[in-house]
């Protein structure tokens, strides 16, 4: 069907360097998805939404997240059995790794896949809660990896030390958002990790590290992924 045209090239064709098309049912009176006259200066011609096509073929101002948390708790601690971490004042290299959640996602095309996260954690000095009082810094970091890609998406960490047994231990949060790359049509697994490092033992010839139990996710902890 052509419109200012008799030839039309596509099933709809608007013709004319400057044919429109309105959709009622989009504007910000009819949708509230649309912002209106988000910057107030009484002109919606400058105010612009994104438009996107849902499953069938539909226009919609929506963009739906892939796995969005609704503001529940995404990762329970206590149901999580690799949630908690410890670095033996033994380890050689002073870092160790956990894995605290996975997602697994499925696409049929290449695709970008957004992630933002805020992940709790907590820091001790040993499994039994004790408190750090040595005065030494430890890094708790997270991060986001993807099966199959060794790279480390979204880092985002915290430095922490204390010097008395009465000092307040407390819940922290690390938090970031990063764009991943899915590279062709597939099932991907998500991990959501934990790391702890800490300085080396000045007594190298009883200690390489500096003992240090992290709990992660005991807060209430959110995720939200969505696909381009």
């Amino acid at each position: 069907m052509g419109i200012n045209t008799d030839s039309p090239r596509e099933a709809l064709h608007i013709a004319g360097a400057t044919g429109t098309m309105r959709v009622e049912s989009l504007d910000y009176i009819n949708n509230d998805q649309n912002g209106g006259d988000a910057n107030g200066n009484g002109d919606l011609a400058d105010d612009t939404y994104p438009l996107y096509v849902d499953s069938d073929g539909e226009f919609t101002l929506e963009l739906q997240a892939s796995s969005p948390t609704d503001g529940s708790d995404v990762f329970d601690h206590t149901s999580l059995p690799t949630s908690s971490v410890f670095l033996d004042s033994r380890d050689s290299n002073g870092e160790v790794t956990t894995t605290i959640g996975t997602y697994t996602i499925t696409v049929n095309r290449p695709a970008i896949l957004e992630v933002k996260y805020g992940i709790s954690f907590e820091v001790y000095g040993s499994v039994l809660g004790t408190v750090l009082s040595d005065k030494m810094s430890r890094r708790i970091e997270n991060f986001v990896m993807l099966s199959g890609d060794s790279r480390r998406y979204g880092p985002s960490s915290k430095s922490y030390t204390s010097r008395s047994s009465n000092s307040e231990v407390g819940r922290m949060y690390n938090g970031s958002s990063t764009y991943i790359t899915l590279p062709a049509a597939g099932t991907y697994t998500v991990s959501f990790m934990g790391l702890v490092s800490s300085n080396m033992s000045s007594d190298a010839s009883t200690t390489t590290s500096l003992a240090t139990y992290v709990e992660f996710a005991t807060g209430k902890d959110f995720v939200f992924m969505r696909l381009y």
